[in-house]
């Protein structure tokens, strides 16, 4: 189960020492492999920030487009998977299930008249949904194959900017500041979608060879500290790889919303329900251990945008953040 992990981690320390960088500039062969990437604009401080993740540029194929088929017609997926839930005005929902994602990491879609990309990074646990569309261009987004603070940097393939999918925000190149606009969307189990939307509309299986249902990173989620990451760990005592909601600069640890089931602060309602399986535990999704499932709205009822990922991942990029644990 750990021989996976091992593989990758070994390939990517290799391939980060290849591509080590100074904190002043990035190696040149990356400018080499990205021409048309501005370097000399971005906010990364220290280039020794981004790792080379192994796979190289395109290595973890993006969906350019995904087709989509009734609930009903669906048999594959098990009851407990997780699936990324996109309910939008006027539209049929659409489930996204994490078993295409875990290999993909990134669909380039459109809902309606608005074009959305939608995103998930394994090493962090983050699954966000957001506009592909700036300033009046509507961008295409790859994997770039390279992590900062372990989490997954895409890229547009209009001006090769790079972004963190944690973020939703421009790094390096023509993009650098610019923010996407995050979807309101959320993980919930397969069974829990349908229920709710029996009309609605799920993914169709990838036309590539893949072992969907597998998860390639078998026992993540209870290591002791994540791959790829040398920053400071969590406060509070909160392990490196616990779930976190964040909303906002906000974070709520996964077992105190277990605990108390229903929270009412700061102005939201956050609740928790068992009967979503971790993409990230066992060697066969649908086996996995039981996570629950988080909803986050406000006190009309209206759902919130918000992410669920580690705890180390919030703190790396929320380094002043407030952790809301309770008494």
């Amino acid at each position: 189960m750990r021989l996976i992990l091992t593989l990758i981690l070994v390939l990517a320390g290799f391939a980060a020492q290849k591509a080590e960088a100074g904190p002043g500039a990035p190696p040149p062969f990356w400018q080499r492999e990205w021409p048309k990437t501005d370097f000399a604009t971005t906010s990364v401080k220290n280039w020794n920030e981004i790792l080379s993740g192994g796979p190289p540029r395109d290595g973890i194929p993006a969906l350019a487009a995904a087709a989509f088929k009734p609930v009903g017609e669906e048999s594959e997926i098990g009851g407990r998977e997780p699936v990324i839930t996109l309910e939008m005005e006027g539209e049929r929902p659409r489930a996204y299930p994490i078993r295409y994602l875990i290999w993909h990491e990134i669909v380039n879609d459109t809902v309606g008249d608005v074009p959305i990309i939608v995103t998930f990074c394994p090493l962090c646990n983050s699954a966000l949904v957001f506009e592909r569309r700036l300033n009046g261009e509507v961008l295409n987004f790859g994997v770039t194959g390279k992590l900062r603070n372990s989490d997954m940097i895409m890229f547009d393939r209009e001006s090769e900017s790079w972004w963190q999918q944690a973020l939703g925000e421009g790094i390096v190149g023509r993009h650098t500041a610019a923010r996407l606009r995050q979807v309101p969307s959320w993980l919930e189990s397969w069974d829990e979608f349908r229920a709710r939307n029996p009309d609605g509309l799920v993914m169709v299986t990838p036309e590539h060879s893949r072992d969907y249902g597998a998860n390639p990173y078998a026992g993540y989620d209870s290591a002791a500290r994540p791959f790829l990451f040398n920053g400071e760990l969590p406060p509070n005592g909160v392990p490196a790889l616990m779930r976190v909601l964040r909303v906002g600069n906000r974070a709520w640890p996964m077992d105190r919303l277990a605990r108390e089931g229903e929270i009412r602060e700061a102005g939201l309602v956050i609740s928790w329900k068992a009967g979503q399986a971790s993409a990230l535990d066992s060697r066969r999704i649908a086996e996995a251990r039981d996570v629950g499932t988080i909803r986050v709205r406000d006190e009309q009822g209206r759902d919130v945008r918000h992410d669920m990922l580690f705890a180390f991942a919030f703190h790396a990029f929320f380094p002043e953040g407030e952790w809301m644990l309770g008494e």
